[in-house]
């Protein structure tokens, strides 16, 4: 476990990094950037943490960048535009935050390599294409046509990984990129479909299928995905490589997951669908056996499980809003 580092966390309001900032906090110092655009992080215990601290920006501000990473030990670039819905009406700012993003990010990393223990890199299982069946870290297929926006935030995800592994192999910088599939959770904000189905679940709402629900994903659990950030921070053996973060277990349809969620809510609206009106993903789930191999690492917390605990946050959630 990390202890008495200096830990910079790009997108660092996000879901994903203030889950892992919460581990990291007690021992380390972490500086989080954000341009606050998704904040799952206001109103937590974390934002008044004495070794935490927020820095309002931008990483398209590679300047702010480099100035904000001196002296780190460890540097995680969560930052990215994200979501279906963001992406296919952004796809320009998707193209220039991911990418540019990225580059200043890795920039802001070199300018500091005389510290820096490790850069984690946050691509995505959208690079292994529309049908990806036990997909391993090579297997990059074709990502989809150009002109569908879709495919716009795989391609700049794809591009950043490139970037970051050229930067090791020509730099030496100490890369690691993680392909984080489908994670959900308490604090998850943004769009998906568990935050879609539960909110709907637990506000009496039908909750509404894209398509006939056939496709399927795997499900991870964020305290799986952040255990498996943190193998990538701390072993030796992950500078330089890829790894598929995720829970091949946790595989089911789209109805399946409703229905998982109508059960375990209690709830009283139907499975409903409507017709799918953008591209999507039919099949995605990792081969995770690098990630056991080379991290010892393992995903723990099973689906039913995971959805108990989300559905529980969201219900004192809304509790307390109320």
């Amino acid at each position: 476990m990390l202890e008495g580092k200096r830990i910079l966390i790009t997108g660092g309001a996000g879901f994903i990094a203030t889950t892992l900032a919460k581990e990291l906090v007690e021992r380390n110092e972490i500086i989080a950037v954000d341009n606050l655009h998704r904040d799952a992080l206001s109103g937590t215990a974390l934002a008044d943490h004495p070794n935490f601290t927020l820095h309002k920006g931008d990483v398209l501000d590679g300047d702010g960048l480099k100035e904000l990473a001196q002296g780190a030990t460890h540097f995680v670039h969560c930052a990215a535009i994200a979501g279906v819905d963001t992406v296919l009406a952004s796809p320009v700012r998707t193209m220039r935050v991911n990418v540019i993003g990225t580059y200043n990010a890795l920039e802001a990393a070199l300018a500091t390599i005389d510290t820096l223990e490790r850069f984690v890199d946050f691509s995505t299982s959208e690079v292994f294409g529309t049908h990806a069946f036990r997909v391993s870290e090579g297997q990059v297929s074709t990502i989809g046509s150009v002109g569908e926006a879709r495919w716009t935030y795989a391609v700049s995800k794809l591009a950043g990984e490139h970037m970051a592994h050229a930067y090791h192999d020509e730099l030496q910088l100490p890369t690691v990129t993680v392909h984080p599939f489908n994670v959900f959770g308490p604090g998850q904000i943004g769009g998906g479909a568990i935050r879609a189905f539960i909110e709907a679940a637990l506000d009496g709402r039908d909750l509404t299928i894209h398509g006939d629900g056939s496709q399927i994903r795997a499900w991870c659990y964020v305290s799986d995905m952040v255990s498996g950030v943190l193998a990538c921070l701390d072993r030796p053996e992950a500078v330089g490589q890829a790894f598929n973060i995720g829970n091949p277990r946790s595989s089911v349809t789209i109805f399946d997951l409703a229905q998982r969620i109508k059960r375990l809510a209690d709830a009283s609206g139907d499975v409903v669908f409507t017709p799918l009106d953008y591209a999507d993903v039919e099949l995605r789930i990792p081969n995770v056996e690098k990630a056991q191999e080379l991290l010892d690492w393992t995903p723990q917390i099973e689906l039913d499980d995971g959805l108990a605990r989300t559905i529980a946050w969201y219900r004192e959630k809304t509790t307390a809003s109320v």
